[in-house]
């Protein structure tokens, strides 16, 4: 047993006075606590969240709930947020919690984190040396938080878990992130999740209140509010501090002072019992919380200052050696203190913290200065001569803290720096973030000699050495803004991203030739910045960049820029220029030995190569980019070359292989935690999945990805799948709501084909079933406009066929007929602009060719048929259907094969049945009963015709009331050509729209022609 566990052991008897030993109140708060406890042993999660202001009782609270899950058999495992100085410890209560499982479930934990112990080292480093650290993984965090929740899960899947993290008000950046994520996506496990946050702190600018906010919106998450105690309430909390019953006049004058905050209740009975009466308790609250410390012996207030000031918790060999007493002197002060019921030794652990921290906060604040920098100066120094006085995982950031509090720049920055890395490795990047800030600070402060002896390579590793030995030459306050600028992208505060790299850019200045690949490193992340906020393409910056490293040898930036203009390229115009760049990143990257650089390379080089046509090598390039990958454990290069096979495949009409290969990359995202680049496989398994017919799927994925996803793009495809499918499902208000969800989340800065022209085709398709056709040739015109780049043929025939399909609908309208050549010119000039790579897209140009045919009146049975026989062995059931029914549709018109028009409509049918496409089923049963034909197998012999049966009802007046609205007629100029009143060719016209099921007028004689309601019977 260590000296610390020797001192707490001793102290293991000592009497506490005046904690209430009577539990008081709070009835209605904990039972909502032990129902959630109920609830969760079924196997619902639940969280809650307590909040109240300091003293209120949360503590007291939690504890009384816990005390009833361990009477119930629950494993209990409790985490604070650590506050020392300023500053808080990354992931603390996570850490603290996962510890003190592993100590009750040793086998279990084990068996819940095998295969992940490297990355779960991360939160808790008794699990293994942590993984290899990618600095670029965007994915790091969300990989580590996805392996926590799935750890935690597994733990809960046979056992009753209540999981407290503590006074949230002092969470790092990491810790809230964390918490959100595990309660967004906490799904199945007997788990109870407690936390809890002091009120009063929570001020308009504190870090929590976003958090706080964001969790109101989930409906799985319960916030519990502690008021103060009523007047009977502190009466009953007396009587049992006292163990007698008060004085009527002790309660009114406590009860008075306290508004009853229960702790400053026992902090006023203090002050009563050191001799103070009723009448004159202090005015001052910090007063009144310090009456305890001023009753003690010296040696033990001179203890509770050093404690004061270590943190939230200072170990025993490390309050030992700051403190300087012997021990006899030491022990015999913390007994003082702890009689007092001032400190309090730690559970489970070998230190001591305050029994509530607005006592310790009191003393730090009665500290002076000069006292403070020097208790920090001997915390620093014992903890640097004595590195194991305190946890490994904490040992950086606390040493740099307290140097930095010591007011010594020599020494604080290389802490300060040391601890930087330490959080870089556990993923904490908003922590890495504060701590480079708090470098760049430093900076100038420090002597020169120390900043001299600093080094890149043990420091900074965002980027790679510039033309310099990272072992000789000097750290740089550039390579410091670059370590900024990357943990701020890592940690997701991209704004503050932007702004380090424009800081930088400015300090390069006019210089920049001078450093040039520093600035064409800057410019280069300058550039993905831009994109990811919507602020632009990045165009101009990567431009910047390119004409920097131009000339200069190879080197691993100059191949950072190149994948950075070909990737530009491979998105928004993959040309040739785009493969030139792709190449040479290639090559270059392989010159200095820059493999993870060259494999990024690699797999936009084999995309690009598949878009223009060297299809079977660019595919093999991408799976040996996979295989090597994979090897190496880039799990995020693997996921990727999943997500860049899988579209590839897609965009050559490959749909069901695509789903093969997203499936695998689902598998292995989610088998390492990569929970964003789930998102993106799972996009494109959707894509995928619609061309195939499946739509069943398609909604849950969606939701899936809407609820999950941490990247904006992820989320505005899973709402651009939805608004393709409520468009094929004739659900026009949800595909409008879908697709403005998916235009706020792609933004309007960056106009990438692959988010804009399916935008526009599903626009267009809203437009064109609700009878705009100057909307539709306005977004046709548009598209043309704005071009279709090399490769984009997978969106732009799509979004043509639905124009197209709009103006032949149209045909015959008086009011759609000018303009309509001039729209059919931009069809075919758009098509010159499209490739057809593959048999899908040359069966998309046929049914184009035959759609121009009927917007022109010019249509066959025998094209329509060519157009079916194209699709017929593609798999793209919904495309095939469409062109059966139009198939059949001229089949009709032209005469004598009603046998063979009936199959086709019952293929169509069943095709639409199946899929839910409302209104591609809605036009074949029109049709049908137009044309009488049943679309049941059973052999029926048609009913003679009723007057009015081949128009779905419609009399005589009607029709011709129906031709006149064809024709744009007016009521008024409908009542004056048939010689009836206004009023009754209102009635007619409503009476129509009834019968034809349509909502305006518009729709109604778009209907018409379509189904030749106002021609010949078929």
């Amino acid at each position: 047993m260590s000296e610390g566990m020797d001192g707490c052991a001793m102290l293991g008897a000592v009497e506490t006075r005046s904690v209430s030993p009577v539990f008081v109140g709070r009835a209605g708060e904990l039972t909502a606590l032990t129902e959630a406890l109920s609830r969760a042993t079924a196997g619902e999660p639940q969280a809650l969240l307590i909040g109240g202001e300091a003293g209120v009782g949360k503590t007291r609270l939690i504890e009384e709930f816990l005390d009833t899950a361990c009477a119930r058999g629950a494993v209990v495992a409790l985490g604070g947020c650590v506050e020392l100085g300023a500053d808080g410890l990354p992931f603390a209560p996570f850490a603290t919690a996962l510890r003190s499982l592993r100590r009750r479930l040793p086998e279990e934990l084990a068996a819940a984190a095998d295969g992940q112990q490297a990355e779960l080292a991360r939160l808790l480093p008794e699990l293994g040396e942590p993984g290899s650290h990618e600095s670029s993984d965007e994915d790091s965090t969300a990989r580590l938080f996805e392996l926590t929740v799935r750890l935690l899960e597994r733990l809960a899947a046979d056992r009753t878990i209540v999981l407290v993290l503590e006074d949230l008000h002092w969470a790092d950046a990491s810790t809230r992130h964390l918490l959100t994520y595990l309660l967004r996506t906490l799904r199945r496990g007997r788990i109870v999740v407690v936390a809890s946050y002091r009120a009063d702190d929570i001020h308009r600018r504190h870090p929590l209140r976003p958090l706080l906010a964001e969790l109101d919106r989930l409906r799985t998450i319960r916030r519990i509010e502690l008021a103060r105690f009523t007047r009977t309430e502190v009466h009953r909390q007396l009587t049992g501090i006292l163990a007698a019953e008060p004085d009527p006049g002790l309660v009114e004058e406590v009860f008075g002072r306290s508004d009853g905050n229960a702790f400053f209740v026992e902090e006023l009975i203090v002050s009563h019992e050191a001799g103070c009466a009723a009448g004159q308790l202090s005015d001052s609250l910090r007063d009144l919380l310090l009456v305890r410390v001023e009753t003690l012996p010296e040696d033990a207030q001179r203890i509770a200052r050093i404690v004061a000031e270590g943190g939230s918790t200072v170990e025993y060999g490390l309050l030992a050696a700051v403190a300087r007493l012997t021990e006899d002197e030491l022990i015999e002060a913390l007994r003082a203190a702890v009689g007092a019921n001032l400190l309090l030794a730690v559970p489970d652990g070998d230190g001591y913290r305050f029994r509530h921290s607005l006592v310790r906060e009191a003393v730090s604040d009665d500290l002076l200065p000069g006292e403070r920098s020097r208790l920090n100066r001997r915390y620093a120094e014992a903890l640097e001569a004595d590195p194991g006085l305190v946890r490994a995982d904490e040992r950086a950031n606390r040493l740099a803290t307290y140097w930095y509090h010591a007011h010594d720049p020599a020494k604080a920055l290389p802490a300060v720096l040391s601890a930087s890395v330490a959080t870089r490795k556990r993923h904490a990047y908003a922590e890495q973030l504060r701590l480079l800030e708090r470098a760049m600070e430093l900076w100038d402060e420090a002597p020169a000699e120390i900043r001299g002896s600093l080094r890149p390579m043990d420091y900074a590793e965002a980027y790679p050495a510039c033309g310099c030995d990272p072992e000789s030459a000097a750290l740089s306050y550039l390579d410091l803004l670059a370590e900024a600028a990357i943990a701020a992208r890592l940690s997701g505060d991209r704004e503050r991203a932007l702004k380090i790299c424009k800081t930088a850019l400015r300090l390069l200045g006019d210089a920049e030739s001078g450093d040039p690949l520093r600035a064409a490193w800057f410019w280069t992340e300058r550039a993905r910045l831009q994109s990811n906020l919507g602020r632009g393409d990045g165009w101009e910056e990567i431009a910047r960049a390119q004409e920097l490293v131009k000339g200069l040898p190879p080197s691993a930036v100059h191949a950072v820029v190149l994948v950075g203009a070909a990737g530009w390229g491979m998105l928004r115009n993959p040309g040739p220029d785009a493969l030139a760049a792709a190449e040479r990143a290639v090559e270059y990257a392989r010159l200095v030995n820059a493999e993870s650089i060259e494999l990024n390379a690699r797999l936009t080089l084999g995309t690009l190569m598949t878009a223009a046509g060297d299809v079977e090598a660019g595919l093999r390039e991408m799976h040996a980019v996979r295989e090597r990958t994979s090897a190496l454990g880039q799990f995020t290069e693997t996921v990727r070359a999943h997500i860049n096979i899988s579209s590839a495949l897609e965009s050559l009409g490959r749909s069901a292989e695509a789903v093969e290969v997203a499936d695998t990359g689902i598998r292995v995202a989610r088998a390492y935690g990569l929970v964003d680049s789930v998102g993106w496989v799972e996009s494109n398994r959707a894509e995928s999945l619609f061309s195939l017919g499946s739509w069943g799927e398609i909604g849950e994925i969606a939701t899936r990805l809407l609820r999950s996803a941490t990247s904006s793009k992820p989320r505005g495809s899973a709402s651009l799948r939805l608004a393709q499918l409520a468009v094929a499902r004739g659900e026009l208000d949800a595909a409008r709501r879908h697709l403005a969800d998916a235009r706020a989340a792609y933004g309007s800065r960056d106009t990438i084909p692959q988010y804009v022209l399916p935008m526009a085709q599903v626009e267009i398709a809203v437009a064109a079933a609700e009878g705009r056709i100057e909307d539709v040739r306005t977004q046709l015109a548009a598209a043309e406009q704005a071009g279709f780049p090399p490769s984009t043929h997978r969106y732009g025939w799509p979004l043509l066929l639905t124009a197209v399909t709009a103006e032949a609908d149209s045909r015959g309208l008086p009011a759609a007929d000018e303009g309509r050549a001039e729209a059919l010119a931009v069809v075919r000039r758009s098509v010159r602009a499209l490739a057809t790579p593959a048999p899908v897209w040359k069966a998309y140009s046929r049914q184009v060719s035959e759609e121009i045919a009927r917007a022109e009146g010019r249509e066959t049975a025998a094209r329509w048929a060519e157009v079916a026989a194209a699709y017929a062995p593609l798999e793209r059931p919904y495309q095939l259907a469409r062109a059966h029914h139009r198939h059949a549709d001229a089949l009709l018109v032209e005469g004598g094969r009603r046998e063979e028009a009936t199959a086709l409509l019952r293929q169509a049918h069943a095709t639409a049945v199946r899929l839910g496409a409302g209104p591609l089923r809605e036009d074949v049963e029109l049709l049908a009963a137009r044309a009488r034909l049943s679309l049941t197998e059973e052999k029926q012999v048609p009913a003679p015709a009723e007057p009015g049966d081949d128009t779905f009802g419609l009399t005589p007046r009607e029709q011709d009331v129906l031709r006149l609205v064809a024709a744009g007629r007016t009521n008024r100029q409908i009542a004056e050509e048939l010689f009836i009143s206004p009023k009754t060719a209102s009635v007619h016209v409503s009476n129509i729209l009834a019968k034809l099921g349509v909502a305006g007028r518009g729709e109604a004689a778009a209907l018409a022609h379509r189904l030749h309601l106002l021609d010949t019977p078929l």
